[in-house]
């Protein structure tokens, strides 16, 4: 779910999507959710109390600035949509795809901790439907963006930030 908002954040603020941009995307999205998993499976057989501790961090601040940096870009008077910024490339692909994927991370470590054998399975069915939904979640933020504008991209970098906090008190609150 935090890869379709986010890939609906990413269509609001590209407006015009490209078959290049869906692929890319849906790809990194795909492979990020499949491998945090594993990664997170290795690392919680080996430090699982210590990585747990950090992994809510690190997805609520590289949500809230990519949120920020969205929310500040809405108010911002420009000649395109975006700002010239393509969330699909770059250090923007691998900030959106390592935040989307940190909660998989989780799961991978505390499938670790409890000496679980199959994490491969779970991490491919976990990573085709990530790229589904990033897929879907494109273009549906394209059409959001191409109705309501501006307002969108607001809204969209609003949502990045809550998904951000969303994670930190779900981890306070179990």
């Amino acid at each position: 779910m935090d890869a379709l908002a986010v890939s609906i954040a990413a269509g609001i603020v590209l407006g015009t999507v490209s078959a290049r941009q869906t692929f890319r995307l849906a790809f990194h999205f795909g492979l990020f959710q499949f491998l945090m998993p594993v990664i997170g499976y290795l690392a919680g057989r080996a430090a699982g109390p210590w990585i747990e501790s950090y992994d809510r961090w690190i997805a609520f601040s590289l949500l809230s600035f990519v949120g920020g940096k969205m929310v500040f870009e809405s108010f911002r008077d420009g000649v395109g949509k975006s700002g010239g910024k393509d969330p699909t490339r770059g250090v923007s692909l691998v900030v959106l795809s390592v935040a989307t994927s940190i909660d998989a991370f989780a799961v991978g470590v505390g499938l670790g901790v409890l000496g679980d054998k199959g994490i491969v399975y779970p991490g491919v069915v976990i990573g085709i439907v990530a790229s589904v939904f990033t897929a879907a979640g494109l273009h549906l933020g394209k059409r959001l963006g191409n109705v309501f504008g501006r307002r969108m991209e607001l809204a969209g970098g609003v949502i990045l930030i809550a998904i951000g906090v969303k994670i930190l008190l779900l981890h306070y609150r179990g």
